[in-house]
């Protein structure tokens, strides 16, 4: 792993494949949410942020299969989520509103939601892209703006590729894991982005053994 200092962003498999052959990698990356810390790291963010009992709207940005919305509806049942991704087929999966638009010109007035959420989703992009992306968060957003990504570490860097013959990993998986993680960060580069964004007051903290960083800042 040549990255540990620095993040490094190579094209990914999965957002160029037809439908049919994306869904079996999108599949992996439930089981890698549900079984290796996702929706860990996610119901610590949401217990920490997301009152309980409140009807509150979220907006979830690259939701892609919905798998996080529909672990955020579970435990927040009066939350209004609406998944939005850039690629329709991506979203066939997804229960309640979905809409299909760019992130970096999101078709909603400012303060429409009261949260604004991504999850594995930042690491694609470039640092000043990142900053933009959290900058139009926080203006969509009337409280806080949420993240879940990749800590760019050496143990999830191997463990895909490692362990594909005992999970039976998808080939489009074991290719974009490894490069995902290399494109990740460490919790003061994310911490920075966001406020390099504007947003008020940003933490960020890490999990093991899941390996990821949790983002919360207030709105613009």
């Amino acid at each position: 792993m040549h990255c540990v200092n620095g993040r490094v962003l190579k094209p990914e498999l999965l957002d160029t494949l037809p439908a049919e052959e994306a869904r079996h990698s999108l599949a992996d990356l439930v089981r890698i949410n549900k079984y290796f810390g996702g929706h860990s790291t996610l119901r610590e963010l949401v217990e920490d942020n997301i009152p309980a009992g409140k009807a509150v709207s979220l907006l979830d940005v690259g939701a892609a299969s919905g798998d996080m919305g529909r672990r955020l509806r579970e435990w927040r049942p009066q939350a209004q989520v609406t998944s939005l991704d850039y690629i329709e087929s991506h979203l066939a999966d997804s229960t309640g509103p979905r809409v299909v638009a760019d992130a970096f010109a999101l078709p909603f007035a400012p303060r429409s939601f009261d949260y604004v959420f991504s999850s594995l989703f930042l690491h694609h992009f470039s640092d000043d892209q990142v900053v933009e992306l959290l900058a139009g968060f926080g203006r969509i957003a009337r409280r806080q703006v949420l993240v879940i990504d990749l800590w760019r570490h050496p143990l999830p860097y191997y463990f895909i590729s490692k362990t594909r013959w005992l999970f039976g990993w998808n080939p489009v998986t074991v290719h974009d894991g490894a490069i995902s993680v290399e494109a990740g960060f460490d919790p003061g580069e994310l911490a920075e982005l966001a406020r390099r964004a504007g947003l008020a007051s940003p933490r960020s903290r890490t999990f093991i053994p899941a390996f990821r960083i949790a983002l919360s800042a207030g709105a613009l």
